[in-house]
């Protein structure tokens, strides 16, 4: 009998096979001894042009640039990454859309058309892994095929397209009856090949993509770009991996590329009026109204010959698929408990582990830094990541080994007025993240409902406190602009956050009743609150009168329902990337006979977003979030201070250390008497008892502190390294005492001999880090509250494991020696983890 192989467990062979030449080729998945990394930047200059034939015949360029374009970074890329894209020399754009995203952005002339394609621009690679307009992706059918009249038809009159190119019928021959073409229309169709190799006739919703479905999990990532009067531009723009959009299918195996288009506008092989078009908006000009443009200068033809030779192309890398290390590593993993502010390192480092054989299998499940503390106590879990001291409840003794150093920020997605684009820089005060997190903006006229609140602002962006420090910006009100979208569980981080608040003179007199100088008053469901807290508490239970039958039916307070917060820092990094607020008040029914509920409200639209959360430092690097600056010092002294290398360094440098027992002290009164500190800056340590760990545990923690604290601190991409958003601990400089600590750490781990810890007297509350000698409280007590978006309780002792990415090292002889290597391995049956899954299929067959 014969037994077949499912095709997963094909897929899972070849994984397995990529994974090994990848280990083999970079030596053992780690970073490389001389510390370098490339990550990619790219740099190109083209000169692109328009050509109209005269009435002689005589074909003339009517318009030459010289277009550069840049890319920050392109090597081992994840799902849903962003990368900075910026551009000179190009044709000014007119007819600015409001969103320049998917199909809304084609209403405008002269755009710098981004998109990503499967393949690589190289004629001399095999057809399959060459790209062209049948492999880029986008959302709608709209922006790849057109039907219409024949004397609109302005790609039939293209001078660089072929004779048959410029025929009645293009792209797919013959026209699928799906598509239900009229036989006397002008018709052109770019089909789109998945990764899979199945062509979707893309002439209508119902023949596109599965991803590219009405309701999409993913926004549009395609972006129609504007440049400016200068001919400049810019956009950071979102790349998706298999795991968001597995019909175009980018892979670590499947290479990928970003293609730019500067439109310039069809050339014309005759003198056809529409074809030879040049604009109906002037260069920087809006298109609010949705106006129409002239086709031959828009970019719904960035597929015709004379667009498409234009086009400059980016190649990218992407890490290693997800499920990587579990494919090649049978080895149960070493789990890690804690910090979500390591997910980011976490994602880097384990490579560095499962693909060398000589090293444990690394997983970081994250979890509050309290429950995580938790498991160490009781054996539970070997190490644990937290930031800061914690009361032990038994006598055994746990070291503090600073393993990171990073922190949390305030991203923010807010628009310009007029259709200005995103505004870059946002300056917060103590005092209006006070007024946020206590929910005391009314949100609505049904907020101003609210007792003690009548005359408070609706939103943030109508506080004048906000309003002198970020001039020129609306003040039209919105629910989101209203919140700051938080953690429904306990974490150090909101520890730090709220303990940035209490240190800072104006906030705590808010929080205690006083008005601020236009008078604004606190929620008086918060007054008095006493701060800081690990989780912020729902407390206030207002229920507004309404004459709306949806609203009536509710009885859920509404500020909880602005709040609405989440589970993890990752939901709230992706809500603001994708301008998504979590509030719930979007009333809605199934049908007329059911009853009503409240759910998320929409996306917001481009040009009229304006979104905060709290986020991790790492997070903000991948998404390409931008963060606010804080303000911190105190009198004349006062700045604000964004979150950067020197600026976290600078927090970090005046942290003191107490013993290998405790976290170095690092309190917010102190990084306000810095010049230049960050408030959000936070060091993570991994604990692990010091005393009656297991033996291999203990040997494995150890190993870890040591290989974390040096290969793991050096920058870069690849595996094993230190992504952005994290400072490097080293043994000079503004980190050296970490460094230092952390080696002896290491040590009486892997020893087990430090003696019982003696009776505590200090104060520190259980579940709570003491940040510079302080104790924290835990203020009300409340359950943590539901995230709002499932509806479901937060589970703030389950661990949710990281995805581990692992991507692979951008070593060029590790490039060029795969193919080989692939087949040398497959002849010789490969070794180790290799060898069972050839061996396995073997006995399978």
């Amino acid at each position: 009998m014969t037994t077949l192989i499912r095709p997963r467990e094909i897929v899972s062979l070849v994984l397995g096979l990529v994974l090994v030449v990848a280990m083999v080729a970079t030596g053992d998945g780690s970073a490389s001894a001389d510390g370098t990394d490339e990550v990619g930047a790219f740099s190109q200059s083209k000169t692109v042009t328009r050509q109209l034939t005269q009435d002689d015949g005589a074909v003339e360029t009517i318009d030459s640039r010289d277009v550069t374009l840049k890319v920050d970074h392109t090597l081992n890329l994840r799902g849903r990454e962003r990368v900075a894209i910026s551009w000179t020399g190009a044709h000014p754009s007119g007819g600015r859309a409001s969103d320049p995203y998917g199909e809304n952005g084609l209403k405008q002339e002269y755009p710098m058309v981004i998109m990503q394609c499967r393949g690589r621009d190289d004629p001399s690679l095999p057809k399959a892994q060459q790209l062209d307009p049948t492999t880029c992706w986008t959302s709608t059918r709209q922006q790849r095929s057109q039907s219409i009249d024949g004397s609109d038809a302005v790609w039939r009159h293209d001078l660089h397209a072929t004779e048959e190119e410029r025929a009645l019928k293009t792209g797919l021959d013959p026209i699928p009856e799906a598509c239900q073409d009229v036989p006397s229309d002008s018709t052109h169709l770019t089909p789109f090949v998945a990764a899979n190799g199945k062509v979707y006739s893309a002439c209508n919703s119902e023949t596109m993509p599965p991803e590219a479905a009405v309701g999409a999990a993913f926004p549009p990532a395609e972006v129609a770009a504007f440049t400016d009067t200068d001919g400049n531009g810019s956009v950071n723009y979102e790349v998706r991996s298999a795991t968001e959009n597995e019909s175009l299918g980018c892979t670590t195996a499947t290479p990928c590329s970003i293609v730019a288009v500067p439109i310039m506008g069809i050339s014309c092989v005759d003198g056809n009026t529409q074809c030879q078009a040049t604009g109906r908006f002037r260069p920087g000009a809006s298109n609010f109204a949705s106006e129409g443009v002239d086709a031959a200068v828009s970019p719904v033809y960035w597929w015709s010959a004379s667009n498409w030779r234009n086009r400059i192309t980016v190649p990218i890398t992407f890490g290693l698929p997800p499920d990587a290390c579990d494919v090649l590593d049978s080895r149960a993993p070493t789990a890690f408990y804690g910090s979500e502010l390591m997910s980011q390192a976490s994602l880097q480092w384990a490579p560095a582990y499962c693909l060398n054989t000589k090293r444990f299998k690394f997983q970081h499940n994250r979890m509050g830094d309290e429950p995580a503390f938790t498991l160490v106590e009781n054996g539970t879990a070997p190490a644990a990541f937290v930031s800061g001291t914690r009361e032990a409840d038994g006598d055994e003794p746990i070291g503090y080994a600073p393993t990171a150093v990073t922190g949390f920020a305030i991203a923010f997605i807010v628009d310009e007025p007029d259709n200005k684009g995103e505004r870059s820089t946002l300056n917060l005060t103590p005092r209006l993240l006070a007024k946020l997190l206590s929910q005391s903006y009314a949100g609505s006229t049904r907020g101003q409902q609210h007792p003690g609140m009548e005359k408070n602002p609706l939103s943030m962006n109508q506080d004048p406190e906000f309003q002198q420090l970020n001039p020129g910006l609306d003040s039209i009100a919105r629910e989101a602009a209203a919140t700051v979208l938080s953690l429904s569980e306990s974490s150090d981080v909101l520890t730090s956050l709220t303990s940035y608040i209490r240190d800072d003179p104006d906030a705590k007199a808010f929080m205690a009743g006083k008005a601020d100088p236009w008078g604004m008053v606190v929620n008086p469901s918060y007054k008095n609150l006493k701060l800081p807290v690990s989780s912020v508490p729902l407390l206030d239970t207002f229920v507004p009168t309404s004459q709306q039958e949806c609203q009536q039916q509710n009885t859920t307070p509404y500020l909880t329902q602005i709040a609405a917060p989440v589970t993890s820092i990752s939901k709230i990094a992706q809500a603001v990337l994708d301008g998504w607020p979590n509030v719930q008040t979007r009333a809605e029914r199934s049908s007329s006979s059911d009853p009503c509920k409240f759910g998320r409200i929409d996306r917001q639209g481009v040009g009229s977003r304006f979104m905060l959360g709290i986020v991790s430092l790492g997070d903000a690097e991948r998404y390409g979030l931008r963060t606010a600056a804080l303000r911190t010092g105190s009198g004349a002294a006062r700045q604000f201070v964004a979150p950067s290398d020197a600026s976290i360094a600078a927090a970090v440098k005046v942290a003191k250390a107490d013993g290998v027992r405790k976290a170095f002290a690092l309190s917010q009164a102190t990084i306000r008497k810095t010049k230049g500190a960050y408030p959000g800056a936070m060091i993570v340590y991994t604990v692990a008892k010091l005393r009656g760990l297991d033996a291999a545990d203990a040997k494995t923690v150890a190993s870890f502190i040591r290989i974390a604290t040096s290969e793991g601190q050096v920058r870069g991409s690849g595996n094993g390294r230190l992504p952005d958003g994290f400072v490097p601990i080293t043994k000079k400089g503004a980190t050296s005492a970490l460094y230092a600590q952390a080696q002896k750490v290491a040590s009486l781990i892997e020893a087990q001999k430090e003696p019982k810890a003696a009776p505590t007297t200090s104060t520190p509350t259980k579940g709570a880090p003491a940040a510079g000698g302080s104790a924290p409280a835990s203020g009300a007590e409340v359950p943590d509250a539901p995230d709002a978006a499932t509806a479901t309780p937060a589970a703030t002792t389950t661990p949710t494991t990281d995805v581990i990415a692992t991507a692979s090292n951008s070593s060029r002889p590790a490039q060029s020696l795969l193919p080989v290597l692939v087949a040398l391995l497959l002849l010789a049956g490969l070794g180790g983890p290799g060898t069972r899954l050839v061996a396995e299929w073997r006995r399978r067959r």
